[in-house]
């Protein structure tokens, strides 16, 4: 597919996130749906909590002021948490790693202790909040699906899947699942839990990311392969249509070969609008509905593992960190590749809907 037009940024005057030297590879990024609180998962078993304030640029060629305050780390994980979600409240955060359970942090507490919730047969790879049935839920390699009441240690529902989680979403009443082998599943979860779709991926290689739209009409997949999908539940001919894209490659200059790269992560902003980002290091806004590429970065010269909209939808988070595309011969070591996390202010304009081509909607 290339239906996406594109247009080159200025330079990004983004605000690094201060950082422990001890801090490694960055799994997640996921921001309180109440306050400007972002917490991040990592390699070296912890989830790290700030406070992250911005004052607007008085004019767009001034950079935006920012005051980020580390409030908290925990390293109740044995070994590296995979991925982390909030409470609808903000007051808790739950996580998911590799040593295969799912705990609970009361940021409320002033503890850096997280109760266990639930526990797998093997990493667990996701965690989400079902809002609809006030649960947690969890994707493993383990190959099962769980949701968890946190004051029981006994699952409130298992479903067994075909392959391994990669990645999940859930957003209002439709939970999406990325599985091994290139399968897809979604489930609605009200006022039953119960699958809804279950598919091979409309991408030719193993997928990395899943999305769900904010209107839950469909979701966005990403692939090893450097494209992404937009599908949606209901075709609607001429409104509604199902397409693929090239999104995170580079020709060269006669364009007769690639450098494939991951798209490593999908986030969707209140507008409708959504963020990729890549092993290339660049971060690309899109418009799906006007099938046009609203902003493409310049590329930060290292993978961008993970990336996340705050609720407002005016601060981008996104995470520096080796994704293991190229293997051990591709990593140069923490001097040479450290992990990061940045912040960009989202000015209206970069993000909002465009018309289409022809002057429609």
């Amino acid at each position: 597919m290339s239906g996406f037009g594109s247009s080159m940024s200025s330079a990004n005057n983004d605000h690094a996130v201060p950082l422990p030297p001890t801090c490694d590879g960055i799994s997640s990024l996921n921001w309180s749906p109440t306050a400007n609180h972002l917490v991040a998962s990592s390699w070296d078993n912890a989830v790290r909590y700030w406070d992250c304030q911005v004052a607007p640029p008085s004019v767009s060629s001034q950079p935006a002021q920012w005051q980020v305050l580390p409030k908290s780390e925990s390293t109740a994980h044995q070994k590296p948490v995979l991925d982390t979600c909030f409470s609808p409240d903000g007051r808790f955060v739950f996580s998911g790693g590799a040593d295969k359970t799912v705990r609970m942090w009361d940021l409320q507490s002033g503890s850096t202790d997280m109760q266990q919730i639930g526990v797998h047969d093997a990493p667990v790879r996701c965690v989400g909040f079902c809002q609809e049935k006030q649960l947690v839920v969890s994707g493993g390699w383990d190959k099962m699906l769980k949701f968890w009441d946190c004051r029981s240690p006994t699952p409130a529902g298992t479903f067994q899947l075909e392959e391994r989680v990669y990645n999940m979403d859930i957003r209002g009443n439709v939970l999406v699942v990325a599985l091994a082998g290139k399968k897809i599943v979604a489930y609605s979860v009200s006022p039953q839990i119960q699958q809804q779709v279950s598919m091979d991926s409309p991408l030719k290689y193993q997928s990395r990311c899943i999305s769900v739209f904010p209107d839950q009409s469909g979701f966005a997949v990403g692939s090893i392969e450097g494209r992404c999908a937009i599908h949606y539940f209901t075709q609607k001919p001429g409104l509604a249509e199902n397409f693929a894209f090239r999104c995170h490659r580079q020709d060269n200059s006669t364009k007769t070969e690639s450098q494939v790269h991951a798209v490593n992560g999908i986030a969707f902003h209140p507008f409708g609008t959504f963020s990729t980002v890549g092993g290339d290091g660049v971060v690309n806004f899109w418009d799906k509905d006007s099938k046009q590429r609203l902003k493409v970065f310049p590329s930060v010269n290292e993978c961008i593992s993970c990336a996340a909209f705050n609720t407002q939808g005016n601060i981008f988070a996104y995470a520096k960190s080796y994704d293991w595309g190229k293997g051990a011969s591709g990593y140069r070591g923490p001097q040479a590749q450290p992990n990061g996390i940045s912040l960009h202010y989202v000015p209206e304009e970069e993000i909002k809907q465009r018309q289409k081509k022809g002057g429609k909607r």
